[in-house]
């Protein structure tokens, strides 16, 4: 039976020739890097790497999601994507013109359950009208109609179920899973910067237990495919457990980071191990931990070190930086904040981990703003705090909600409350799309700096404005 899997897998792997032309004569990293830009330019989000470029060329992807499709076009206009080499949404999912026969196209932008970025099968094949295909077309219907017309919480369960709740329990855990597993911490990173994490968290602990009850089953047909599930996994907690974090839910992301800290172990994973401890260090600056902030940040910088990704270095001398300026150690705060700068001014790499996306030159100076604040330095803090929120893409609302906050709180504590309260408006404005505790309680906090000041300016409506909207939440 495995080798009649593996025949007709590779029957359904046809190499996308026409894809491989297009990319001409760079490397695959170098495409990959070509397509991150393509969709700034129209503001979509792709975390592509040279393994995705891989897989397209190998037929893996018959037909991208609908993100790349968009990316893509507007890469190569005038082209349509049977020009791209890839086969047609409707017969990827089954080429019954939506369900039940009844010629519906599929909606725009709804989630594929069985992802489009993947095979339509793992080890073993799945008939186009088997009661397994049959259940992804019917729960992906409702799942499209959710993703259409529903706020942030149900967009969560709507794009996050991915039918790894629908995999029997003794088949064979091949690619198309893991790719569900990929797929999950992606949607979950797109819908955060978004949205924020406070509509998500529970929703998204659902893939979460789906995809630990993979590993438990351990029934991967190859070993390179449970490496992937382990780290596919591992992701998953630590975004989950970011999306805790983000909701200040303290313990339950400090137990996801340690989910993924031990499943990084037990694969022999280095570059899941370094995100890990990046993240346990930026939790542990936010709890009021700065020694752990500062040795998790090491212990991070000492996984990295083999894995070439001078950003990621980079981030983890922030992170570190973060734990000093904690500890009102202002010499080893400036020490880390240079060895940052020297490692984010050599570049992008190839070897970038696909989460570190966000990680441009905003982050870098809104991460040196919470330093200079944590020392006190308030105007110092300001000063980076503006550049981070003048740098950000408008369409990453959350990061741009967060940087303006802390923009707010600098200028606050700084002694300019005209300036704090047109901050604050600002990111009020913002909010309505935006549900993080996070920013919540920074504006609280702030609220509560300029509260002597409530005659001056702009001061007393910003304070009315925010008690009106901690009043509707």
């Amino acid at each position: 039976m495995a080798s009649s899997s593996s025949s007709s897998q590779a029957a359904r792997a046809v190499p996308n020739l026409a894809f491989r032309r297009l990319r001409g004569q760079r490397s695959p990293g170098e495409f990959a890097a070509a397509v991150r830009r393509a969709a700034r330019e129209i503001g979509e989000q792709v975390s592509c790497d040279a393994r995705y470029i891989g897989r397209v060329e190998a037929g893996e992807i018959r037909c991208p999601n609908y993100a790349y499709e968009r990316v893509f076009l507007h890469m190569f206009p005038g082209l349509a994507l049977g020009d791209l080499g890839f086969t047609a949404r409707e017969q990827v999912r089954g080429g019954r013109g939506g369900r039940g026969g009844r010629g519906r196209p599929p909606e725009p932008d709804g989630p594929c359950l069985r992802p489009c970025d993947s095979p339509t099968s793992s080890g073993s094949p799945v008939s186009p009208n088997s009661p397994f295909d049959s259940n992804i077309d019917e729960v992906s219907d409702v799942l499209r109609r959710a993703f259409m017309t529903s706020g942030p919480a149900t967009l969560a369960a709507a794009s996050l179920g991915l039918g790894l709740g629908l995999v029997p329990a003794q088949r064979r855990v091949g690619d198309a899973e893991v790719n569900a597993v990929e797929e999950a911490v992606r949607r979950i990173r797109l819908l955060d910067d978004r949205h924020g994490a406070d509509g998500l968290y529970q929703r998204a602990a659902q893939p979460l237990r789906a995809a630990y009850a993979l590993l438990d089953a351990g029934l991967t047909a190859r070993r390179s495919t449970a490496d992937r599930l382990h780290a596919g996994a591992g992701e998953l907690a630590i975004s989950v457990g970011w999306l805790a974090h983000d909701s200040g839910r303290f313990d339950d992301a400090r137990s996801h980071y340690a989910e993924a800290l031990a499943t990084a172990r037990v694969a022999g994973d280095e570059a899941l191990e370094a995100h890990a401890f990046c993240n346990t260090s930026f939790l542990a600056r936010d709890a009021g931990r700065p020694r752990e902030a500062v040795r998790s940040a090491q212990a991070g910088q000492q996984a990295a070190r083999r894995l070439a990704s001078p950003r990621l270095l980079s981030l983890l001398s922030l992170r570190e930086a973060g734990g000093w300026a904690g500890l009102g150690d202002r010499p080893g705060c400036e020490k880390s904040l240079a060895r940052a700068h020297a490692y984010f001014d050599r570049g992008a790499a190839e070897a970038d981990p696909e989460w570190m996306s966000f990680f441009g030159e905003p982050e870098l100076e809104a991460l040196q703003a919470q330093c200079w604040a944590a020392l006190g330095e308030w105007p110092r803090a300001a000063r980076h705090a503006r550049r981070a929120a003048a740098l950000q893409d408008r369409r990453f609302t959350r990061n741009l909600a967060l940087y303006r906050a802390e923009l707010a709180a600098d200028l606050a504590r700084g002694g300019f409350p005209d300036e704090a309260a047109d901050a604050g408006h600002q990111v009020l404005d913002l909010m309505d799309g935006v549900q993080s505790s996070r920013i919540q309680s920074m504006l609280s906090e702030t609220a509560n700096v300029l509260r002597p000041e409530r005659g001056r300016g702009d001061v007393g409506s910003f304070l009315d404005r925010l008690a009106e909207a901690v009043r509707g939440v």
